[in-house]
């Protein structure tokens, strides 16, 4: 299995010949966050599937799934396929998931696992469907996170080969439903992965984030890496810079 981490929550994961991208977000802007730190997404591979872990605009991004072609079946959580066959038109190949169900792409399997975030489209939309997590099976297995606080049901995640563990967001503050590198590593301890890359941080910037606390969005992978070799020192964890790769070990 190997990953590439795109920024923000986008991974693509390639294992046995089937490549899964998860919540692409591939263009360089994104609404009010005014734009992208490191390169903009070049997929080696047309995905098989995409996984969307929430309707939120940074992790179910319009523009990025309409340049998917109609081949890429997207994976989606329960109550959110209408609203996506509504944006995306006829011919989309759409699957939903509620926690605990399971679809095969290829050779691997994707599990629909629970998330503690908001499931809304915006704060006052009356768009709604569930926040998912997702395990990918192949050779190894992994972990997204997607955008999580800390639940009771990570103790039944693992065995884990490796975590894409959400660690900050797009703002120099957090609210509910999110980790930060505290509550990732404290999330680790509880998951015991053999290896852990922290998403979800330094990528998608404000206008003005170098003046409001700028270390928000430089640090929070260190800080991740630091807390959870104390919580966690079984798990080896990767930093990633936007565009980096990581083969899943053994």
């Amino acid at each position: 299995m190997n990953i590439t981490w795109w920024g923000h929550a986008t991974v693509a994961v390639a294992d046995r010949g089937t490549t899964i991208l998860t919540d692409p977000v591939l263009r360089n802007r994104l609404a009010h966050l005014h734009r992208r730190r490191g390169p903009r997404p070049v997929l080696a591979a047309t995905p098989d599937a995409a996984v969307i872990s929430h309707l939120h605009g940074d992790h179910c991004d319009l523009p990025s799934l309409r340049s998917l072609p109609p081949s890429t079946l997207l994976v989606v959580p329960r109550g959110g396929g209408a609203f996506l066959r509504s944006r995306l038109g006829a011919g989309r190949d759409i699957v939903e998931l509620a926690a605990g169900e399971t679809v095969d792409v290829g050779e691997l399997r994707v599990r629909a696992v629970p998330a503690n975030h908001d499931g809304h489209r915006t704060p006052k939309s009356r768009i709604r469907a569930l926040a998912l997590g997702y395990v990918i099976e192949g050779t190894r297995s992994a972990w997204f996170g997607g955008d999580t606080g800390l639940f009771d049901e990570m103790q039944s995640l693992g065995p884990l080969d490796l975590a894409l563990v959400p660690v900050w967001g797009w703002g120099w503050t957090l609210g509910a439903g999110h980790l930060d590198p505290a509550g990732a590593a404290e999330a680790m301890r509880i998951i015991n992965p053999a290896q852990a890359v922290p998403i979800h941080w330094g990528t998608l910037w404000p206008v003005g984030c170098k003046r409001v606390r700028p270390d928000r969005f430089h640090r929070p992978g260190d800080e991740f890496a630091e807390l959870t070799a104390a919580a966690a020192p079984k798990t080896d964890v990767r930093v990633l810079a936007p565009g980096e790769s990581l083969t899943v070990a053994a």
